[in-house]
């Protein structure tokens, strides 16, 4: 079951999220000396409660039994637009639709909040991913390398 977070879920949805990029960050060899950004080092309850209450995100996660096993967050733009964020599955229910389940979500939240376009940045490097967000519909529209990053910052947008 997908449903909106409370304030109170913040912290498991934390530990849901590192435990998720934690994966990526091993597959890719990213670690907090190199990539002490990267979702799976950088997000904290503080971060994600201000993303709640300041930002206004909208917050969903996927419930098993009463336990967060996926997460996403829609940061609201300019022009009709929003950003798709943190979308993770739990290593151990991967491959069973939940992230699709997930992203069709954000989809028809997307829209209800009178969206037109999401975007979603992500690991270029990894092709695997990009592939998986072009079958849900995403086009890419660029690239850009920062410092801080021992990877490049890819970007995707679908039109709602």
């Amino acid at each position: 079951m997908i449903k909106e977070i409370a304030k109170n879920d913040i912290s498991e949805c934390v530990s849901v999220i590192k435990a998720s990029f934690f994966t990526v960050a091993n597959e890719m060899g990213f670690n907090t000396d190199n990539a002490p950004r990267f979702t799976a080092f950088s997000i904290t309850v503080e971060r994600l409660t201000w993303q709640l209450e300041k930002e206004h995100r909208v917050m969903c996660a996927y419930y098993d039994h009463g336990s967060i096993i996926g997460y996403y967050s829609l940061l609201l733009q300019e022009n009709k637009e929003c950003e798709l964020n943190n979308l993770c599955v739990l290593p151990e229910y991967r491959h069973r639709h939940i992230g699709e389940q997930l992203v069709k979500d954000a989809f028809e939240k997307a829209k209800a909040l009178d969206r037109i376009k999401m975007n979603i940045g992500i690991v270029e490097e990894n092709t695997v991913l990009r592939h998986w967000y072009e079958r849900l519909g995403f086009e890419h529209i660029g690239t850009k390398k920062f410092d801080f990053f021992p990877f490049t910052c890819g970007y995707m947008e679908k039109d709602l």
